[in-house]
């Protein structure tokens, strides 16, 4: 058992096991690079780190397989869900193992253990009381006779006008809805227009535990946790919470557990984070049917990963997960009482790929395993490149560029020429075997000092989910390797001192045996490698302060090289393949909308443009598209929110002309009344462009 901080102005805790869990991927898609950047390698890094120190660690990971999307998706190719889950949880699970991502388990919730774990816990809480139980009007197909979930209906949005919005948002100015809200909604199942029809559904009241969180996050983990995970649940907790609907009229899902509740299923963020749990008494289903005796306790009582204070509990999720695991699943967990709370939910942001948001609708990302089967052997190139730009406390952005630079110009010529260095001079030198030492000179005592430092450097950063420092402070070891070498110049003392030469040598190699252990996490077949040349056992992290992990007279391996250099013509292949699916998306968006209703001119008169000047714009809070904008309309001041914050800044656009639709009815969205709406074109991207008039032309003025 250890002591270690767990932030900066809190003292120490003392844990005996440590449960880490990844949010469960979606399995109606492949893996991508924004995926892994954001969860699964810092998730990964961590657990690997925690083995090592020889903590008891189960790392846990899984695929989410409930929920409309899938259902959606299974109805598009004329399969089943299940069809759907079981293909994309292959491809996942799959694709992790090849990354070398170690999890103690992947499960999934399609699975019984899962049904019956999240069955039990929702009756817990029902039976305890914690569900507020109502009726209310949702939408109903009648062609297909059965609700309608949010997604299955279409219609306009009652804000921008867009007629391909869905019934929980629009896709086009961002605003968060209700299904009630769209015009002219239909079913996405038969077309037709549905029906408004009573339904009975289960809530959990978050506003109950609105005190509670408030004490346990805003005051307890204020100096703990990331400040964007932190801000965005002071946020929510300051808005006030309500209830939320843990039920749902669907076939595909956990039914709910009660009589009368035929085409009723657990709502997938209620049934998604229990499978952490379920996917924790797989783990010991699994372990005790292999039957280790050694293990068999720990399975026995698999509920301690859970349950037993002295148990950390680790959230590893995106920036859009961070509501539920913070704010959501904790109060389940309150709610039924018996569970441990988590100590950290370190959420990352969001990887962007060549300045451009991930889409998959779009394919425009890295596929896992694509890039598996394009670069293999190279899983590891990946690992880094992603933690070194790994977007800790802002989005961050990959380049094949980049990938090539940090490949070529670090692993390569850093990391990897360091210990090819060291091997083939003492293949040269001493056949092979390590040297025994002679006196130490200056630089070799700083060295050797030196060494010792790196395992808690590193460690430190780990422990305080810093990843990219962490790294950067591995190959800062290397970085001291490559220097030793070069300022000591064993190829040109071999002449005239072979006894300085042995020293040199098993200096440097002490430090490519700390950089076998210290790599490990980050880069796993790497260290790997290094191990089986070097003849190293698995070391502890701790090991690593040690110098004498290459005892003199030991036989090594061959030399071979760790890293290949990546050549132009690879990157530019990935390049076009990135252009040639931009240039798709440009086809497949090139079809025009019908053209609309006839009008009379009367009616066009009655619409009044203007032209305006935009005074101010700022973000709205909590919202990825939408600015509020203050406009001098000629006639007024006035203040416009507007669907355009994903194609402009806000300091860029003060200043510029637009065409504004003075005579429109003022609505509020998100607590902010609006009054007019900016007129846009929009590109075969899907970009937006200011219909402006003139510079000249003076606000107020007539656009006809």
């Amino acid at each position: 058992m250890e002591n270690f901080t767990e932030g900066r102005n809190h003292p120490p805790k003392t844990f005996k096991r440590y449960t880490i869990t990844s949010a469960l991927p979606y399995a109606n898609g492949p893996l991508h690079i924004g995926h892994l950047a954001g969860v699964y390698i810092p998730a990964d890094i961590y657990a690997r780190y925690l083995r090592m120190k020889g903590r008891d660690v189960i790392f846990i990971g899984g695929s989410d397989e409930h929920g409309v999307p899938i259902t959606i998706k299974a109805r598009q190719q004329g399969v089943t869900p299940q069809e759907i889950v079981d293909k994309y949880h292959e491809m996942i699970k799959s694709s992790f193992a090849l990354l070398g991502i170690s999890f103690d388990i992947y499960s999934r919730t399609s699975l019984p253990v899962h049904h019956q774990i999240a069955s039990d816990f929702f009756l817990t809480l029902y039976n305890k009381g914690e569900f507020i139980e109502k009726t209310s009007q949702q939408y109903f197909d009648e062609a297909a006779q059965q609700f309608l979930a949010d997604r299955y209906i279409t219609g306009t949005c009652p804000y921008c006008s867009y007629d391909q919005a869905y019934g929980d948002q629009c896709e086009k100015c961002g605003t968060s809805l209700n299904a009630t809200d769209l015009i002219n909604p239909k079913s996405v199942l038969s077309g037709q227009k549905p029906v408004l029809k009573e339904t009975n559904h289960w809530f959990l009241p978050l506003d109950k535990y609105q005190p509670w969180l408030s004490e346990w996050i805003l005051k307890g983990h204020k100096d703990d946790w990331k400040p964007n995970v932190y801000g965005q649940c002071k946020s929510w907790i300051e808005q006030g919470l309500q209830p939320r609907a843990v039920t749902r009229d669907l076939d595909w899902g956990v039914k709910v557990p009660l009589p009368d509740t035929e085409r009723k299923v657990l709502y997938v963020w209620f049934d998604a984070p229990i499978g952490y749990i379920s996917a924790t008494k797989d783990w010991a289903e699994q372990g005790l049917e292999r039957g280790n005796p050694a293990d068999k306790e720990k399975y026995l009582n698999w509920e301690r990963y859970w349950k037993d204070p002295e148990t950390k509990l680790v959230h590893f999720i995106g920036k859009d997960n961070i509501v539920f695991h913070c704010i959501i699943f904790p109060a389940m967990l309150k709610a039924e009482g018996s569970y441990i709370l988590p100590e950290n939910v370190p959420a990352f942001e969001f990887m962007n790929l060549e300045n451009d948001k991930i889409s998959t609708s779009r394919n425009w990302a890295v596929w896992l395993h694509e890039y598996l089967k394009d670069f293999s052997g190279k899983q590891d190139v990946l690992r880094y490149v992603l933690t070194a730009n790994a977007p800790e406390t802002k989005d961050n952005d990959f380049t094949w560029k980049d990938f090539q630079t940090r490949n070529n110009s670090e692993l390569l010529a850093i990391f990897g020429n360091f210990v090819n260095r060291t091997m083939v001079l003492v293949q040269k030198f001493y056949g092979g075997k390590v040297p025994s030492p002679g006196s130490f000179s200056d630089l070799d005592t700083k060295t050797w000092g030196q060494i010792k430092d790196f395992a808690d450097l590193i460690g430190e950063s780990l422990e305080q989910y810093r990843f990219r420092e962490a790294l950067n402070n591995l190959m800062d070891l290397a970085r001291m390797g490559n220097k030793y070498l070069t300022e000591s110049e064993p190829w040109k003392l071999i002449k005239t001192d072979e006894e300085r030469v042995k020293t040199i040598m098993y200096v440097s190699l002490q430090i490519c045996a700390n950089l076998a252990v210290l790599s490990e996490p980050f880069l796993p077949f790497t260290a790997e490698k290094i191990r089986k040349m070097l003849g190293l056992p698995q070391y502890y992290w701790d090991d690593a302060r040690r110098n004498d992990l290459l005892p003199a007279g030991q036989v090594l391996g061959e030399p071979a090289l760790l890293f290949e250099k990546i050549e132009d013509a690879a990157i530019q292949h990935e390049v076009e393949k990135l252009l040639a699916t931009k240039e798709t998306n440009k086809t497949n968006t090139l079809t025009l909308k019908p053209q609309k209703g006839m009008i009379s001119l009367n009616d066009f008169s009655a619409v009044d443009i203007r032209c305006g000047t935009i005074l101010e714009a700022e973000k709205v809070p909590k919202t990825q598209k939408l600015l509020k904008l203050k406009i001098d309309t000629g006639l007024d001041v006035r203040t416009v929110v507007s669907g355009i914050a994903e194609y402009f800044n806000p300091e860029e656009i003060i200043g510029r002309r637009v065409s504004i639709l003075a005579n429109l009815e003022p609505v509020t969205i998100r607590g902010i009344e609006s009054k007019g709406m900016i007129l846009m074109a929009e590109n075969s991207d899907g970009k937006l462009f200011f219909v402006s008039p003139d510079d000249g032309t003076l606000s107020g003025a007539d656009i006809k």
